[in-house]
């Protein structure tokens, strides 16, 4: 029974701890209280740093009352933490900011309601004194009756007790302007909603309830921003096609736009190991789903990088590991930018001495281009030599997938599927006859876009590039074989035709000339105009034989797409016109299409054996 007696010193401790949760003294809560207000403040203040540094949140209320109210909850959840008083006055400095800028007396009321808490609650903090002052700058009198010396105890009591009462009635007055202001505007808003937008969309009721609380002249200034960011065009994908010798990207964007090129040397100092092509695309945002980086990995290029450079301009830089010589242009409908570049011993151009050509791709100055580019290709040499032949040939068939090309005279008659079914004939003739490799750039009803059929005979080193068409217009009555090569169109019919393969308008096509001007010099102009006329003169001698009214429209010129870039000899024919009646239902029988073919390979045998003549 002794031992069950509680000891002194136990009985002592126990009337110690007593004793100060009786005087409210007791560490480890206040502790713990203070750690989480602080928490609290630091979380307030991580609040508004942001709020402070972005143009965007600073022009919303609802940001500004957000952080506000995290200081607010200090008081409310840790009122006797000297934190407290802290937040309320940081507060009430938030609120004033408010006031200022949305020129709300609801805000200012506030503000001072706040301050007038911490004089009377926190008399002994030292924001106590600077609410006093701030009280005083902002023409509000505080309460500064003082008890006279010669007054008695009690008098002082009743003059505390007064000027205590006073205090509360001037938080009431101003809590309830406060509140009369808040619901006077809240009133105020829904009549204007629903007199002036009663079929305003989601977005603008969205608009309408961020409250924007910028002066006129900076929302002004605000819309001028988001008008040219409505004006940039979106670069929408990046591709390319590769071999050991020559790459071709292909940088796709929404609107056509001025761009910019410039080639860098290497710096090992700055971490810049490869020689960088970079092109800048003004007025341009990054799209979504762009990779940042595009592993090429070839012997040319390492990869290729996409970025939004500046706020408007985003910048395409291409890795170099080694190159001969480069080009780059632009076409239209859609606007895409095309970088082709060859390797050393590749079938491109020799490099020129001529300096004022150099200076444009130097480390000086970045060229700029509009419509039209400038390159980095130098005088071309001949043609690939054909000592041991054509061994390797390219066909392609016009149009595909979604794009049917022109319509037939008969219902349900596609330019597209009858192009596919004359290239996979004179595959198959070539091959046999010729004992080459022929390829075709499809072999089903798929959409290739331009410059990738081109890409396709330069990655594959074809010797020979045969791309099938037919032809059409509006004048039905129109008949006959047309061959073009790449060059400026000859006459307005060739105008229109290449305007309708290249699927763009006839203004587009006159543009050309820009790039043309620069890009003939290295084409096989000579070589492609044999081929053509080999071709076409047996196309309208083995026709003729067979059929008739077979027209011969000759060989012409026009800006072609599809040739553009493309390092070979390189032809387009145009195998009757699908529009015609007459050459509309030959085309769709297969003995119709089995004699093209015959006379196609008929010209293609005649053009290597004058190139090469066979040892008999």
């Amino acid at each position: 029974m002794e031992n069950s007696r509680p000891k002194p010193r136990f009985i002592c401790l126990a009337l110690f701890i007593i004793f100060f949760m009786n005087m409210g003294i007791f560490v480890f809560p206040v502790t713990a209280q203070a750690s989480s207000a602080k928490q609290k403040y630091l979380a307030a203040d991580n609040c508004f740093k942001k709020l402070r540094h972005s143009t965007l949140k600073k022009q919303m209320a609802s940001e500004w009352l957000t952080c506000i109210n995290r200081y607010k909850n200090i008081y409310k959840t840790h009122p006797e933490s000297s934190w407290a008083p802290a937040g309320m006055y940081k507060a009430s400095e938030l609120y004033l900011q408010l006031f200022k800028l949305s020129g709300r007396n609801a805000h200012r009321y506030q503000a001072l309601d706040l301050l007038a808490r911490i004089r009377n609650k926190y008399p002994s903090s030292a924001y106590s004194t600077r609410a006093k002052s701030l009280l005083k700058s902002l023409s509000v009198k505080p309460d500064s009756v003082k008890p006279k010396s010669n007054k008695s105890k009690s008098i002082k009591k009743t003059n505390k007790h007064i000027r205590s009462q006073k205090t509360q009635t001037r938080n009431e007055t101003l809590i309830r302007k406060f509140n009369q202001a808040e619901n006077n505007h809240a009133q105020k808003e829904l009549a204007q909603k629903k007199v002036k937008q009663k079929k305003q969309d989601e977005e603008n009721k969205k608009k309408k309830s961020q409250a924007l609380i910028l002066k006129p002249e900076t929302q002004e200034a605000l819309e001028q921003t988001k008008k040219i960011a409505e004006n940039d065009t979106q670069v929408t994908g990046l591709r390319f096609w590769s071999n050991p010798e020559y790459t071709r990207i292909v940088v796709n964007a929404s609107r056509e736009r001025d761009y910019s090129h410039r080639l860098l040397k290497k710096d090992p100092t700055i971490n810049k190991p490869f020689q960088r092509l970079y092109i800048d695309i003004e007025n341009a945002r990054l799209g979504k789903g762009i990779a940042e980086h595009t592993p090429i990995n070839d012997d040319l290029l390492k990869q290729a990088r996409a970025g939004q450079y500046l706020a408007h301009t985003v910048r395409v830089v291409v890795d170099i590991k080694s190159f001969e010589n480069y080009k780059i242009f632009s076409l239209k409908d859609p606007f895409r930018i095309i970088i082709d570049i060859w390797g050393k011993g590749s079938n491109g151009a020799i490099a020129s001495r001529n300096p004022q050509i150099s200076q444009k791709g130097s480390d000086k100055t970045p060229v700029k281009t509009s419509r039209v580019t400038t390159d980095n290709l130098k005088s071309s040499d001949i043609a690939r030599q054909f000592a041991l032949g054509v061994s390797k040939i390219v066909i392609d068939p016009g149009h595909g997938g979604p794009d049917p090309g022109a319509p037939g005279y008969c219902s349900g008659v596609w330019e597209k599927d009858i192009v596919l079914k004359l290239a996979k004939n004179l595959a198959k003739k070539l091959r046999n006859r010729m004992n080459c490799t022929v390829l075709l750039t499809r072999s089903t009803d798929r959409k290739l876009t331009l410059e990738e059929r081109t890409a396709i005979a330069n990655t594959k080193r074809a010797d020979l590039f045969i791309s099938l068409h037919c032809n059409a217009a509006k004048n039905k009555n129109l008949v006959g074989f047309e061959t073009y090569i790449l060059n400026l169109a000859t006459d307005d019919q060739a105008i229109a035709v290449a305007a309708r393969e290249n699927a763009t308008s006839k203004k587009n096509i006159s543009d050309l000339e820009y790039i043309l001007s620069d890009l003939m010099k290295h084409a096989k102009i000579e070589e492609s105009t044999r081929l053509a006329n080999d071709v076409h003169q047996n196309i309208i001698k083995g026709m003729k034989k067979k059929y008739s009214k077979i027209n011969d429209l000759g060989v012409k010129q026009a800006p072609f797409y599809v040739l553009l870039g493309a390092r070979m000899p390189s032809i387009l024919i145009e195998t009757s016109f699908i529009s015609n009646k007459t050459e509309c239902k030959r085309l769709q029988t297969q003995s119709y299409r089995n004699d093209i073919c015959n006379s196609i390979t008929d010209g293609i045998e005649k053009y290597i054996n004058a190139t090469n003549p066979r040892q008999l």
